[in-house]
């Protein structure tokens, strides 16, 4: 059954996403929810088809008019270009659906065969970063785990010794055609006997089952640039998986990429805007009204601040460059500090005293004195 959800969020973007945008995270969130990555879990089947949907609409002009206006109903009402039911299909057929995709942009099943070198998965992992760390730049120790070539049998899936043969099925392409209702189209499709590879395997490698890869784990460090925002990423060429042994023949191709987003943690005393930062200073009701000098603490040290006479609650100032560096400029962005003036909840007698005394010159009524406890009860008693 088609999906409910909202195809931007599904696939992470913004309403706003060019179509290159929305092609680069259809990609990513296939990569990330395929079948093979991730064996037996049918949720993520189910995921890898619902980001399959979402691009089918999103990345054709009519159809994504059509949803941004009406949404689902819209699509449902045969307002535009037909959509497909991609809960019934294999993850393979989707693949060959999407192959200009996956062949340009690093991986999937029949990506890049007869068009130069096939290029292997892009991973994606993740690190935490503090408003400090984005500040000035930090270095993180990544570890994830990939699926490698395997050391036995070099990729091939073979026993050492053994070689694959040609598929009798599909004559070594790796893809057959099929035809669909009553023969009005074709679909080129991973061939269904050696699901796309193109070679059979009669004695298998112990090692990796015939696989020709297994999983390996990997660490390395990631320099994370200045003025970083939270869920972009730094991407490390060639860090990610070799290409399936289904579209590299004979091993060749080259390896996909890491991504490496960043999460960048709540701080205790700034909000992030952009390259700016805002601060909630408190200050004294007598500071507001007569004015100060004020030290304030800044991301990267301190900073003087006059308070003007005269000051009002949420009054803001703004302290010039001393926020976050700008990705790609390095030009600071601003501190911005709101006045959040503070009333005291007790007084000594000498200040209720030249309170008192103000408000006399106000001409503002208050509440008279209170009287100490001991007096109340004497006077109570009497």
């Amino acid at each position: 059954m088609p999906t409910t959800r909202d195809y931007y969020e599904i696939l992470s973007v913004e309403r706003t996403a060019d179509g290159e945008e929305i092609k680069r995270a259809y990609r990513r969130m296939a990569m990330k929810y395929h079948p093979d990555r991730n064996p037996g879990d049918a949720e993520a089947e189910a995921r890898f088809k619902e980001c399959a949907e979402a691009y089918e609409v999103l990345a054709d002009e009519g159809k994504r008019k059509i949803y941004d206006q009406f949404g689902h109903e819209g699509l449902r009402r045969g307002g535009g270009p037909a959509t497909h039911d991609f809960s019934r299909m294999d993850a393979s057929d989707i693949f060959s659906m999407f192959e200009e995709i996956f062949s340009g942009m690093g991986g999937g099943r029949g990506g890049g065969r007869g068009r130069g070198p096939a290029r292997g998965y892009d991973l994606e992992t993740e690190v935490s970063l503090t408003l400090e760390d984005v500040y000035s730049g930090a270095e993180r120790d990544v570890e994830f785990q990939r699926l490698d070539i395997c050391d036995t049998c070099t990729g091939t899936g073979a026993k050492p010794g053994s070689k694959p043969i040609k598929c009798g099925t599909c004559g070594g392409h790796g893809k057959v055609q099929q035809s669909g209702l009553g023969g009005m189209f074709r679909m080129v499709v991973a061939c269904p006997t050696c699901h796309g590879r193109g070679m059979m395997i009669k004695e298998v490698c112990e090692s990796c089952r015939g696989k020709g890869r297994v999983p390996k784990k990997r660490k390395l460090s990631v320099r994370i640039p200045p003025g970083i925002s939270d869920g972009q990423a730094v991407r490390v060429p060639g860090e990610g998986e070799p290409p399936p042994p289904e579209v590299s023949a004979g091993g060749e191709g080259t390896r996909g990429d890491l991504h490496v987003v960043v999460r960048v943690e709540d701080h205790d005393l700034y909000q992030r805007e952009g390259d700016h930062l805002l601060m909630e200073m408190p200050i004294s009701f007598t500071q507001a009204a007569l004015g100060a000098e004020l030290e304030v603490p800044t991301i990267g040290g301190s900073a003087q601040l006059t308070v003007a006479k005269g000051t009002q609650y949420g009054a803001t100032f703004r302290l010039s460059g001393k926020g976050l560096p700008n990705l790609r400029t390095g030009r600071p962005g601003d501190l911005i500090v709101v006045a959040k003036v503070e009333i005291p909840k007790k007084l000594s007698s000498k200040q209720e005293k030249l309170l008192r005394d103000f408000a006399e010159t106000e001409d503002h009524s208050v509440l008279p004195e209170s009287s100490g406890f001991w007096k109340k009860m004497k006077d109570l008693l009497s």
